[in-house]
């Protein structure tokens, strides 16, 4: 049985002057799936976005959204789809239901469904006993679910997010992932941006990779795990700092990718691990360090994130503007 395909990019490319944002990338989403864009920040996943939305124009490439060109058909696609930006897009000075009143209203919702539909998704998101309460006292996260709500009011077959629960505490991220995993249950297509990787393993069908503006893989979490469990991966605690060793350790141990995890722990991917414990225990002793502990990891999205890319995965917690 064929899948559907709701949006399709072809040699999908964005330049910002001399600056080349998104880089000649192919993927296709499928009817009914969480797709997610993941990748570090600058990689070029909310400039996707824009472009499939219609508020950024392609430089090269096609780019589709069920069916729809979004060069020249975007205002077409704009009536089956709903944003949620990064950044919150309703008004301080509305109540949570005068907000949705006001987004059903600007998307065409015919007036008799508007307020049936806004206390619908009131109710769905857990803020029906918020309703009359102003925007700017709501927490992050509730704003963020109202945010998610309103891009609803319309019924939109397509849910694009981009960075959905970035600077939301844990306990309201959760939340949220709940509330995006439900929504894929109403067999709503979701396109998400993150570069949390667990929230992508939590949360996707499948992945894009994004490095650089370049997919490097695509694929469901599942394979991308199992392909890294080709290799052993071996995390090495030494109860002291490890970065200032990390290129003797290299070249003890070569054919080996190592990748500092935390300022006491290194993690060995590759080789074969009765060399690596040997050659580890060998440069604990001439370094006169003591290992704590040894582990032999199941692989997670992160390590295949770093077999992909063979970048660390620090480069994943750098927030926006945190640099």
């Amino acid at each position: 049985m064929s899948k559907e395909i709701v949006i399709q990019a072809s040699g999908l490319t964005k330049f910002y002057g001399q600056i080349l944002a998104v880089d000649h990338i192919n993927f296709e989403v499928e009817k009914g799936e969480i797709f997610g864009f993941l990748g570090p920040n600058g990689a070029g996943k909310t400039t996707t976005i824009r472009m499939l939305t219609g508020l950024s124009k392609p430089t090269g490439g096609e780019a589709s959204v069920l069916g729809f060109d979004v060069s020249s058909e975007i205002v077409k696609a704009k009536r089956y789809i709903g944003v949620v930006p990064e950044t919150l897009n309703l008004y301080d000075e509305l109540s949570a239901m005068d907000n949705l009143l006001f987004m059903a209203q600007l998307y065409g919702v015919p007036r008799a469904q508007r307020r049936e539909r806004a206390e619908e998704l009131l109710k769905t998101f857990g803020l029906d006993k918020r309703k009359e309460s102003l925007f700017r006292t709501f927490s992050r996260g509730m704003k963020r679910a109202l945010v998610i709500a309103a891009a609803l009011i319309h019924s939109p077959e397509i849910l694009f997010l981009d960075e959905p629960t970035v600077g939301l505490d844990v306990v309201a991220a959760r939340s949220l992932r709940n509330l995006i995993g439900n929504l894929r249950q109403q067999g709503i297509t979701i396109f998400l941006t993150t570069h949390y990787l667990e929230e992508a393993d939590l949360l996707c069908d499948r992945v894009a990779i994004l490095v650089g503006g370049r997919i490097v893989k695509t694929d469901s979490p599942r394979v991308l795990k199992a392909a890294a469990e080709d290799e052993s991966v071996i995390e090495f605690s030494f109860g002291r700092e490890t970065s200032g060793l990390l290129e003797d350790l290299s070249n003890k141990l070569l054919g080996v990718k190592i990748v500092a995890v935390d300022h006491d722990k290194v993690r060995i991917y590759g080789g074969t691990p009765t060399d690596v414990y040997a050659d580890v225990f060998q440069f604990a002793k001439d370094k006169g360090m003591e290992i704590h502990s040894i582990n032999s990891i199941k692989p997670s999205l992160e390590d295949a994130f770093i077999k992909v890319t063979g970048l660390s995965p620090v480069v994943m917690v750098v927030e926006k503007g945190g640099r």
